[in-house]
């Protein structure tokens, strides 16, 4: 019996921390143990009262809050104040802005799937679904890439035109200003389809509804600003571009070195309180050709004509390209996308203080109006074109290989081609579904500011893989450039998205975790906002609930995780959910449980050196990535109506991100810089070893067959890319032609191989091979005209452009051998 009770101490410890349970259970299990060990092992009255005694007096300390604050909290709370850093107003806007949303239940460890299932599908009304399937589309087919980069270096003025007409230029902005009053799902839709098509349809029209002087506006801008510009905007009689980049401050957005300085000057004949602003931008998107100008710049009040404050911080302001002292730079050419870009500056130029958006009131706020701004709109537009890109890449490639035959088998059978069909497959259905639980998310209400770096960061990363497996897939075709080739400007501009709105690198190194680690977790931000508090008495009380609520919560999550790594999680429970999706809901809690664990551990022991540690906070900050995507993955299960035929892609993108959660994991136990606490994380986290591996060969056949094959679940996935319907001559259109014709032509080249086996045929050339099996009655005459059918779109499908020896300098007319011609004459083979 005594060594009963010696075992059941720790298990007792366990299950009272597991289960979150008050100190005043502790109090209560902690007597009853020891009073059961003092029968066992026969204490005496005095050992026993002496042991309960003293057990209930220091577990009272902890039990009794202002006794607790007095001999515990004080001196940690007065350590703590000299030990946190400063922090300056931009850190704590950045920090602050947005709001804390799914990221958050997974921060905590325990998250509440059924608020998951609960949350309301995006979905598009009848205006906004109109839209995308009439104008949207209409303007796809306006535009060719190949002339928009080859003959106008632009988009053509007709398609401008129509743009603006159409009102793409006024999404978001509400009908009482002329605007469409768009969703932030519509926005992300036009945006995806448009970006199937072309990269400088889709930038031109996502950059005005984006971060930018329409969307300050609708949040800060005065009434009469709103009522000039928002109907302008919305009509495109106003062309709208944001300059916040500076030579010398790039991610480092905070640091721009641009100026303005209080002062009295003249405007339009009279003296007024304005700004002289020197300032020097690049990188600006939709620059060269603005009429008004967004501008972010810090403002200085050495003269103190507007208060006590001298740095008064970053400001915005709107800035007509006419304005004197405004120069409006050449264009730049980020890898030959055709969206126009370029830089600005002005020097010593003065403007009034209404110009600053929201009038003079909003003088120095203007970093927290790009942080909550930047919040939603990275939230919508990146995700959008880089999961448009993703689909283009899925149709098209798909059925090329499908259609393009090697060794007299479709390339898309070849195991060495399933491997990258089924990441091209598995990456869109997690990306797409993580792009509209997002756009979601903004229509709800929120900003979530952490979560819209995670999807910016992985859809941009998951489209450059997804893109190079097209390309590796299709090979010579792939590298030619012309009016053929589908994919090579999205390969060649992938880049440009990984570069933007917050360069991917930093993104993830610093803000993904940076971020979340303060803003998501349910008690750091309370600490150190007490910490701050000029009310020392009341930081006090605040400091000493969010200090002891974290140390349960640590202790719990740490508990959660040694059990639900030692019984696999079985036992978790979750909510109505689809069967086969049940163990990852079960595993995902386990993971969030050992991430919040983990996380805890890691800023205890290193503090403000995890700032530094850059790589270890950009693995932690892939864990929680992973868990959200798979998160929006389940969800696009569940709302979709539990597809089984979708289910392979719902299974390998969640088996692949959980492999990539669980490598991060380890990533970050490896090199947990105190060797003793590393080997005992892993113990605590993978008791039993790491559950997933990379997703099998057999899902990846299963994923690969279903991009090859017209099905439901095909169309599902892409659904919402442009393809020109029954057009022979548009590279992807004639795609899809062919995929249908050759896999109904596949039960007759059966017939025809059956028969050449047996010795039935001999011809060896394709005509004469079609003919033979006419006459001798192997195939009918409406089965040869299939195959023959089939042959000639085939052909078509593997066509590659060519040009006159100096390809054509000044003309961009392509010359395409005919679909007839035998394939070998094609002046490069497509692989």
């Amino acid at each position: 019996m005594f060594w009963l009770l010696v075992c059941l101490l720790p298990l007792m410890a366990i299950a009272l921390a597991f289960g979150r349970a008050p100190l005043f259970a502790w109090l209560v299990a902690g007597v009853a143990w020891l009073a059961g060990m003092s029968q066992v092992a026969a204490w005496s009255v005095p050992a026993t009262a002496a042991s309960i005694g003293i057990y209930v007096v220091l577990l009272s300390i902890f039990v009794l809050p202002p006794l607790r604050r007095a001999l515990i909290t004080s001196p940690v709370f007065g350590l703590y104040r000299k030990i946190l850093p400063a922090m300056s107003d931009t850190e704590k806007t950045a920090l602050e802005a947005g709001t804390v949303w799914w990221d958050g239940e997974l921060f905590a460890g325990r998250p509440n799937w059924k608020r998951l299932l609960e949350i309301p599908a995006a979905k598009l009304s009848a205006e906004e679904k109109a839209f995308v399937e009439n104008e949207t589309e209409e303007l796809c087919r306006m535009v060719s890439d190949w002339d928009t980069t080859n003959l106008y270096n632009d988009l053509p003025p007709h398609v401008w035109q129509y743009i603006k007409d159409k009102g793409f230029l006024g999404m978001i902005i509400p009908k009482e200003y002329g605007g469409k009053g768009f969703s932030a799902i519509a926005h992300s839709e036009v945006v995806t389809k448009l970006a199937t098509r072309s990269s400088a349809s889709a930038v031109s029209v996502m950059v005005p509804n984006s971060l930018g002087p329409a969307e300050l506006l609708l949040h800060y801008g005065t009434k009469e600003q709103k009522d000039y510009y928002l109907p302008r905007l919305a009509k495109g009689i106003e062309i709208p571009a944001f300059a916040l980049t500076s030579p010398v401050a790039g991610s480092d957005a905070a640091s721009i070195p641009d100026r303005g300085i209080i002062c009295k000057g003249m405007y339009q004949g009279k003296e007024v309180l304005g700004m002289r602003v020197t300032w020097d931008k690049r990188y600006i998107t939709l620059g060269p050709i603005c009429t008004v100008l967004g501008l972010a710049f810090r403002l200085y009040d050495p003269d103190k004509l507007l208060g006590d404050v001298e740095d008064l911080g970053i400001t915005c302001a709107l800035v007509p390209n006419t304005h004197p002292g405004v120069n409006i730079g050449r264009r730049h050419q980020p890898l030959n996308a055709m969206f126009h870009n370029g830089p600005n500056w002005g020097n010593d130029v003065f403007m009034p203080l209404e110009f600053i958006i929201g009038g003079p009131k909003m003088a120095g706020q203007g970093w927290r109006m790009l942080m909550e701004c930047l919040a939603a709109g990275r939230s919508i537009s990146l995700p959008g074109s880089n999961t448009g890109m993703m689909k283009l890449t899925a149709r098209a490639v798909g059925a090329y290989s499908r259609v393009r035959a090697q060794f007299k088998t479709s390339i898309g059978k070849f195991e060495g081609i399933e491997e990258p069909l089924a990441r091209i497959g598995g990456n869109l259905y997690m990306c797409d579904a993580a792009r509209t639980f997002t756009a979601g998310a903004i229509d709800l209400g929120e900003k979530p500011s952490v979560v819209s770096a995670i999807v910016k960061y992985h859809v941009t990363e998951r489209a450059r893989t997804v893109v190079n497996d097209g390309m590796d897939i299709l090979g010579g075709k792939g590298i030619c450039m012309g009016p053929q080739n589908f994919l090579a400007r999205a390969y060649q501009q992938i880049p440009i998205g990984i570069t933007v709105e917050g360069a991917n690198i930093l993104t993830r190194s610093l803000i993904i975790f940076g971020q979340g680690a303060i803003r998501c977790h349910p008690f750091v931000l309370k600490e150190m906002q007490a910490a701050q508090d000029t009310d020392v008495a009341r930081g006090l009380k605040t400091f000493d609930g969010a200090l002891f609520s974290h140390i349960g919560f640590t202790v719990s999550n740490a508990a959660r995780a040694l059990v639900y790594g030692l019984t696999g999680s079985h036992w978790v429970r979750t909510p109505d959910v689809a069967p086969e999706t049940k163990r990852y809901y079960q595993q995902l809690t386990r993971f969030s449980a050992a991430f919040a664990f983990l996380a805890d551990v890691s800023m205890l022991t290193m503090g403000g050196d995890l700032k530094r540690k850059e790589k270890l906070s950009a693995r932690l900050g892939d864990i929680l990535s992973q868990m959200y995507l798979c998160s929006a993955t389940l969800k696009r299960y569940e709302q979709e109506g539990r597809q089984q035929a979708d289910a392979p892609l719902m299974h390998w993108a969640i088996w692949d991100a959980m492999f990539k959660a669980q490598s991060a994991f380890e990533g970050v136990i490896s090199n947990f810089p105190n060797r003793f606490l590393s080997m005992v994380l892993r113990r605590l986290i993978f008791p039993l070893g790491r559950p997933y591996v990379v997703p099998s060969d057999k899902l990846g056949h299963k994923v690969a067959s279903l991009l090859i094959a017209p099905s439901e679940t095909r169309d599902r996935l892409v659904a919402g890319s442009f393809f020109d319907r029954g057009n022979e001559e548009d590279p992807v259109g004639v795609l899809e032609l062919a995929l249908e014709a050759t896999v109904k032509a596949d039960a007759v080249e059966a017939k025809l191989r059956a028969a050449q086996k047996a010795g039935k045929l001999n011809a060896r050339q394709p005509a004469e091979l079609l003919a033979q099996a006419q006459a001798t009655g192997v195939i009918n005459r409406e089965e040869a005209e299939l195959l023959a059918r089939r042959d000639v779109l085939r052909a078509k499908v593997i066509r590659v452009d060519d040009f006159p020896n100096d390809l054509g300098i000044g003309d961009a007319k392509s010359h395409i051998r005919p679909a007839d011609k035998p394939v070998a004459q094609a002046s490069l083979a497509a692989a």
